[in-house]
């Protein structure tokens, strides 16, 4: 019998601003938030997420928040390659990947090409991605 106890990931806060959607969506955006986030500003890193989702409502005229779940799923890789070591050599076999790591690569995925596009602000950068 195993004695490791279960642990629980901690939940991130709620934003107050997208409050009229459903909770999980709202912990997408809290989650999107804490990866933007430099140095622990978070009140910079909301100013970034919320102006980009402005830049996109106003040039889509659709819900931002549709966009951003859309993005994210466009972005979601659906398996990884990870080392396996048979005999005396290592072979690459592709691994379905859990929906939590996922969505934490496309988090990611989605933060690193934007801070790397050439536009001057980064509510522009994360909107245009």
């Amino acid at each position: 019998m195993s004695r490791k106890k279960i642990t629980r990931k901690p939940r991130p806060a709620l934003d107050v601003k997208y409050t009229d959607h459903p909770t999980d969506v709202n912990r997408q955006v809290a989650k999107f938030i804490n990866g933007v986030m430099y140095e622990g500003k978070k009140s910079i890193a909301e100013k970034i997420v919320f102006g980009a989702f402005e830049i996109i409502s106003e040039r889509t005229k659709d819900d931002p928040i549709k966009v951003f779940e859309k993005a994210v799923a466009n972005t979601r890789p659906r398996l990884e390659v990870r080392a396996r070591r048979v005999g005396g050599s290592n072979y690459q076999v592709p691994i379905e990947v859990r929906p939590e790591r996922s969505q934490a690569l496309a988090y990611r995925w989605l933060i690193h090409s934007s801070r790397s596009r050439p536009e001057k602000t980064m509510r522009e950068r994360l909107a245009n991605e």
